[in-house]
């Protein structure tokens, strides 16, 4: 009986070590895109800080006038302090 599974080298199932292997590489590729790690991201574990250009000064206050937490008036006298202190992409007023 031991002379049948040892007969011929390893046998049919050595193809399938390739095809193992594979579904490894697809399953490691899906966490890292689905956690963020892939394209550039933080991951959950890293912290939720904001990239760079997302945490500025006046697009935070842009953000927090569009929600409607501030009004008009906040607005503008708040963006006229952070415009002297961290000026704008076009001092023309185009931001």
């Amino acid at each position: 009986m031991n002379t049948l599974a040892y007969a011929d080298g390893p046998g049919p199932w050595i193809a399938f070590l390739p095809l193992i292997w594979a579904a490894v590489v697809v399953g490691v590729v899906t966490v890292l895109r689905r956690t963020g790690v892939w394209r550039g991201r933080r991951a959950p574990w890293q912290g939720s800080r904001p990239r760079h250009g997302e945490s500025s000064p006046i697009a935070l206050l842009g953000r927090r006038f569009a929600a409607g937490e501030i009004d008009e008036e906040e607005y503008w006298r708040r963006l006229s302090v952070l415009d002297e202190q961290f000026g704008r992409a076009g001092k023309d007023g185009a931001a």
